[in-house]
């Protein structure tokens, strides 16, 4: 008898566990079921855009090689960028993909290659070799002008550039700078520190103000970066870091390592001398040097609407301060992370009073997850009103015309920002002799 209940005690335990394991199985596999409905969604969201592509470098999947680990799911930063669709990995959203590659490692079973562009859509990008070096001895191009967006991505670049010209053997006159670093964001602030640490004579140059892009995030904007290696410097270890602190970081680099800078000079072109040397051509007047590292940023011109009343004095094309918009009806159009993160900065500010942001597609699918997250979060809650989708029709002194799924909407403004997008300053490489390249799914 007691062999019986011992019997039936451990029918019931096993029968429990069956149950437990059931359930999770059930619960499990709905979650991965909605995962994969809203990657679906997002996969037919792209496919509407038609051919798109990040101006970075990003990952393809090999099918014939995926297993469908997840790992590379699990790894980037951004979240929604790759996502396991019937059990292989696939790139979802990659207008959210902001070069992390941090996909590329994690893949268990080599099916990942990081590209440029795609076969249908390329991505113009400076000719450059290993070392960044263009086909003009001494010209190089770092960071995010040759399609590496990141800011630890930029630095190393930056770093290896200057690198090769400390050990290059080209230096300057009594005349002649050894190095001018055109642009005071991350890559030309860690290539001025090591041409410094070669004992290179070298000026930095920035047409606006130092921090380069940083300077045209919104306030607060938090930009992962990870550990910065900084020659003078040493490492400085930070997994996310705000607008307001890496401005105060390269302030104080600055000041502690005293780099040669000067900001409010716009470089224009290059000519050469006959000593081999180069001869910048900028706003103060000629610069001279035996190499020139160009690390300007990809912002270019900012993309216009091309509508009636674009011209006025209330359209604008950047937001660095909220304050400035205080006690007014402000329009947001774009629907990438800067034109989101303008709005999110104007909503969080309290001061304005309204803020609406107008994008062409029915989704932010441009941005990144959390960024997607509150934006969508405002507006359920009435703190931003969205437009979605619709289109500027007019502008017009007082209000704003919008096309809102056919239907005309005059919605009352004092301000527009206007985000959505840039042409890559190509010209200025036309004028510095450099090759251009189209790269078309290449690594």
């Amino acid at each position: 008898m007691l062999e019986l209940l011992k019997d039936a005690q451990g029918f019931s335990l096993v029968l429990v566990g069956i149950v437990v394991a059931s359930v999770l199985y059930w619960t499990w596999s709905r979650v991965l079921s909605k995962r994969e409905e809203k990657a679906l969604a997002l996969v037919e969201d792209m496919a509407a855009l038609g051919d798109v592509v990040p101006d970075t470098i990003h990952p393809v999947i090999d099918t014939d090689r995926c297993i469908g680990s997840g790992a590379c799911v699990r790894v980037c930063p951004e979240k929604t960028v790759l996502q396991v669709v019937h059990g292989q990995a696939r790139l979802v959203n990659p207008l959210a993909c902001i070069g992390h590659s941090a996909c590329l490692p994690a893949c268990p079973v080599n099916a990942i290659k990081l590209v440029f562009g795609t076969a249908e859509r390329g991505v113009e990008l400076p000719r450059v070799d290993q070392n960044f070096q263009t086909e003009r001895p001494g010209i190089y191009v770092i960071g995010e002008l040759g399609g590496m967006g990141l800011i630890r991505n930029a630095v190393l670049q930056g770093k290896q550039a200057a690198d090769h010209v400390v050990g290059s053997g080209r230096i300057g006159g009594s005349d002649a700078y050894d190095a001018v670093v055109v642009g005071a964001g991350p890559a030309g602030i860690s290539a001025t520190l090591r041409l410094m640490e070669g004992q290179k004579r070298v000026i930095l140059l920035e047409r606006e103000s130092l921090g380069g892009t940083i300077m045209h995030y919104p306030r607060a904007k938090v930009a992962m970066t990870g550990a910065l290696e900084f020659a003078l410097v040493g490492t400085v270890r930070r997994a996310k870091i705000s607008k307001e602190e890496l401005i105060q970081m390269w302030q104080s680099i600055v000041q502690q390592t005293n780099m040669p800078i000067q900001t409010g000079v716009l470089v224009e072109g290059v000519d050469s001398d006959r000593s081999g040397a180069w001869v910048l051509q900028t706003s103060s007047g000629p610069v001279k040097a035996a190499n020139v590292l160009l690390a300007v940023g990809r912002r270019g011109t900012p993309q216009r609407l091309g509508v009636d009343g674009e011209e006025q004095a209330k359209v604008h094309y950047r937001l660095l301060e909220p304050e400035a918009f205080h006690g007014k009806d402000v329009l947001v159009v774009g629907g990438g992370n800067s034109a989101v993160e303008s709005a999110l900065s104007l909503a969080d500010s309290g001061g304005c009073k309204s803020v609406s942001i107008s994008y062409r597609r029915g989704a932010f699918a441009r941005c990144r997850a959390e960024n997607r997250r509150r934006i969508d979060e405002l507006i359920a809650n009435g703190s931003v009103r969205g437009y979605l989708p619709s289109e500027v029709a007019r502008i017009d002194p007082g209000d704003v015309v919008l096309n809102v799924s056919g239907t005309m909407t005059r919605v009352p403004n004092d301000a527009v920002i206007v985000q959505i997008g840039g042409t890559a300053p190509s010209d200025l490489l036309r004028k510095f002799g450099i090759s251009l390249v189209t790269k078309h799914g290449e690594a």
